[in-house]
């Protein structure tokens, strides 16, 4: 079998770092209480991959700041199929008496599942979502959405991800939020990233975001403790 054929494992992902790797990175890290709130982008959810560990970004990402923090608290209180309206209703409470230094937001992924989204009330909810969320003091981090993620049902689906994708951007611009852009990362391109439902990366590709959100924090730390 020659090298191009050989399948990717999490040791051998160029756009993977291990769990020491990543430690390393954020050993100045502040962060002691983190949460994630809103969808199955959010919680993590996929499909195992070979060669992967079978866990989602969120419990990487912890399993991560464990190893700065060992006393480490972590709550992901994000709901599979959840809407931005359900997660202010359902998650946003529990969120604030958790208390977070760090939390990850959702991207409004669900509410785009409808004939004609409505990008005003979208922006107002999502809003809502980072302005709450920035009231606990919190670091923000939050994803763009991935180009691999198609909804055949819906021609326009690339035109509804590009304008809730806008919406995040800017949010994230106007709260100092940590932006991990996936909208082109080059991980949207390997044939085996989504998982059967085809819309969840599967494993491999939450090791990736995993990644991603540990260099966006590394990013802010720049040889002191980050302030949250």
């Amino acid at each position: 079998m020659s090298a191009a054929t050989v399948p990717l494992t999490e040791e051998s992902d160029p756009y993977c770092l291990s769990a020491a790797q990543a430690a390393d990175l954020l050993v100045l890290a502040p962060w002691r209480r983190f949460a994630t709130i809103g969808d199955s982008l959010s919680a993590g959810t996929g499909d195992p991959s070979p060669g992967y560990a079978s866990m989602g970004w969120p419990d990487r990402v912890a399993d991560v700041l464990r190893r700065v923090h060992p006393d480490l608290a972590y709550r992901n209180l994000a709901e599979v199929g959840a809407t931005t309206a359900r997660t202010l209703d359902t998650q946003l409470d529990r969120l604030v008496e958790f208390g977070p230094d760090l939390v990850h937001l959702p991207s409004g992924a669900n509410d785009l599942f409808r004939p004609e989204p409505d990008y005003p009330t979208i922006a107002d909810e999502l809003g809502r979502v980072f302005e709450l969320a920035a009231g606990t003091g919190a670091r923000l981090t939050v994803f763009t959405l991935g180009r691999a993620f198609v909804v055949p049902r819906y021609p326009d689906w690339h035109d509804r991800v590009l304008r809730v994708n806008d919406i995040t951007r800017g949010l994230a611009a106007d709260h100092g939020a940590v932006l991990v852009d996936m909208w082109d990362h080059p991980v949207n391109d390997r044939p085996e990233l989504l998982s059967a439902d085809r819309i969840h990366f599967a494993a491999a590709g939450q090791a990736v975001m995993a990644t991603e959100v540990v260099k966006g924090l590394a990013g802010l730390l720049d040889g002191k403790a980050a302030q949250p």
